[in-house]
């Protein structure tokens, strides 16, 4: 595998993480006391994937590659992101997968899915227009 490929899928991982870490602490403490688990996250997902569109973006200028470089980091991105999420996030909140997806609204489990497949073609995208 190409050292850049990688390099460039961990950078966007760790940066869209961490953007995840922040607006899942703001939703937690702040918008579900108030609102409820699934409208707290329908309004968490626009606000992700806009920082996601400006994660990739910065990314794409910063470290160049070939498009099609760019879908093999997106995806090797969301493979780190999905095993990330399935291992050490869901064994601190001391949740099994089946736990988690019994607990999952249908409306925002379906807007999970379409962020995901967003993260993992934005950087593709972006690297078209470029």
């Amino acid at each position: 595998m190409n050292k850049r490929l990688l390099a460039n899928a961990i950078r966007y991982f760790v940066m869209a993480f961490a953007l995840g870490f922040a607006l899942g602490t703001v939703r937690v403490l702040l918008l579900v006391p108030r609102i409820g688990e699934a409208s707290a996250e329908l309004l968490e997902i626009p606000v992700m994937l806009v920082g996601i569109f400006f994660i990739a973006r910065f990314l794409v200028h910063r470290y160049p590659q070939p498009a099609g470089a760019w879908v093999s980091s997106g995806l090797l991105a969301l493979l780190l992101l999905l095993s990330f999420e399935f291992t050490v996030v869901l064994a601190v909140r001391g949740m099994s997968l089946e736990q988690w997806y019994a607990s999952r609204d249908p409306w925002a489990f379906s807007a999970y899915l379409f962020a995901l497949a967003a993260f993992a073609a934005m950087p593709f995208f972006i690297s078209r227009r470029r």
